[in-house]
């Protein structure tokens, strides 16, 4: 690579909106333009799968609820609770501790330790497995629990049968995290769209069929999710084992995966509770809704507003997939500056992308109510609300971009902290103190959500700055060879 081409204008295709200040940052970190062009377009083609992916199992259980809002409104009360009981309880957990596989797979693929990855896989599979029996437990009383907790004694029983029936669905969850987290780290994630979006349609007739034809009522729906769950795992199980694309990195069963739980779990755990810690604080905005005055109004508001800023953050979402997997593989085969560009290209089309949608929310702020609600004071409410909800959106953007590089680069024990003290110690506060002292009610809860990303952004800008990412290098090496050769391979 010559001189004149380093020095060269960093011009890309109209189709990936990359800012001059990166280019500038891409120019003094020596990355020539064929490296950003060619870093740009492996964004591309990796996040449309990883978006489908997302929103077509976000999917799954917005369809089951779809189906029980027909049998009446304690059905789709007691199906809507048990949903976010689940998710609370168990899918956020195994979604974060699977995460792991992002640093672990993603280093090893790219220092060229192909066998590792399912080493890796079976470990996971492992350890998630067993964490998922006393969730099924959890799940089991889920009904006694949230009566304990001051919901409605009926509403309580009804997501607790709901919630029974669901149980099946986590060790199919967690088998599925697993294998995702593999495929996503060789880059590989067509085959995940696929299976993914066979198994929605399929769900949409088993769904059908169980809820209305068997007899089984809601709880068929709860039943159709554990099905189409186990579809959608055996699915992903079958393709990694036969296809010839997984040769290298799944190599069979193997007695390894039994060893190095420890140093698993010290980036799972960690990984769950990073994420965990987030997902629970935009549910308790929910909860402290019920408290306001005419809380009628404000929890259906919040929940309208929980639900839109779920949909659109899917795009985010695959982004971070994209950048955690770019920042892993690039680390693992020693080339930070490379790690740098990815998180720039991806930081650039996140706030390109969370702009244009934040435009469409205010611009359709007035109509969005429409879609969940018939009265005028909820659809006014909803557009006041959309005002705050763009405005989320782009730091949530943001930070799904910056948390994606603190998984890639394995230090989700920092990233946990981060956002203790961004929506436990700073942004929750303020939420109740909005709310509840300065009586702005709901918008005042949302407002403390917009304080905790800011900072959560500010502290993760600080830390991905700070970065010395030649150290992160060293330590990948030391994560995928061990320390012997990896200090051997650096000197």
């Amino acid at each position: 690579m010559d001189l004149e081409e380093r020095r060269a204008p960093l011009l890309l295709p109209q189709a990936v909106p990359v800012t001059s200040q990166v280019q500038e940052n891409c120019l003094r970190q020596g990355v020539s333009k064929g490296e950003i062009v060619a870093e740009a377009k492996k964004q591309l083609q990796l996040a449309g799968p990883l978006v489908c992916v997302n929103v077509l199992t976000n999917c799954l259980q917005v369809i089951s609820v779809m189906f029980v809002g027909h049998l009446g409104e304690l059905a789709l009360s007691g199906a809507s609770m048990a949903t976010s009981f689940a998710s609370v309880t168990g899918f956020s957990l195994l979604i974060g501790m699977g995460s792991a596989l992002e640093t672990f797979c993603g280093q090893s693929y790219g220092g060229k330790q192909f066998h590792m990855l399912g080493i890796h896989m079976q470990r996971a599979m492992l350890v998630l497995l067993i964490v998922s029996v006393p969730l099924a437990f959890i799940w089991a009383n889920a009904g006694q629990i949230l009566e304990f907790l001051g919901q409605d004694p009926e509403i309580s029983a009804e997501a607790g049968r709901y919630a029974r029936f669901m149980i099946p669905s986590i060790f199919a969850y967690a088998i599925t995290q697993c294998h995702m987290r593999f495929l996503q780290s060789q880059n590989n994630v067509v085959p995940m769209m696929v299976c993914i979006g066979i198994t929605t349609l399929l769900h949409l007739f088993i769904c059908w069929i169980l809820v209305f034809k068997s007899g089984l009522g809601n709880r068929g729906a709860a039943l159709a999710n554990a099905i189409s769950y186990w579809i959608n795992a055996l699915s992903l199980f079958l393709y990694v084992r036969l296809s010839p694309s997984c040769k290298n990195t799944w190599t069979g069963f193997s007695r390894e995966a039994f060893h190095g739980i420890p140093k698993f779990l010290t980036l799972s755990i960690p990984s769950a509770v990073m994420l965990s810690l987030e997902i629970w604080s935009f549910e308790m905005m929910v909860l402290l809704s019920g408290l306001l005055p005419n809380p009628k109004l404000e929890t259906s508001v919040l929940s309208i507003s929980l639900n839109t800023c779920s949909l659109v953050y899917m795009i985010p979402l695959g982004l971070s997939g994209v950048v955690s997997a770019r920042v892993s593989n690039e680390l693992g085969a020693g080339r930070p500056q490379i790690a740098r560009l990815a998180i720039c290209i991806g930081l650039s089309m996140v706030v390109t992308e969370s702009f244009l949608v934040a435009a469409f929310m205010i611009f359709g702020r007035r109509v969005w109510g429409y879609c969940y609600s018939k009265e005028e004071k909820v659809v006014k409410y909803v557009g006041e609300m959309m005002l705050l909800v763009s405005v989320s959106h782009v730091f949530d953007g943001i930070q799904s971009i910056l948390s994606g590089s603190i998984r890639g680069s394995g230090r989700q024990k920092i990233g946990a902290f981060v956002n203790l003290a961004a929506y436990y110690i700073i942004g929750i506060p303020s939420a109740i103190l909005l709310a509840f002292v300065y009586h702005i009610g709901g918008k005042g809860l949302w407002m403390g959500i917009v304080v905790a990303l800011v900072m959560q952004v500010l502290f993760l800008a600080v830390l991905t700055n700070t970065t010395d990412w030649e150290k992160e290098v060293k330590k990948a090496s030391e994560r995928v060879h061990g320390p012997k050769i990896a200090i051997e391979a650096l000197t």
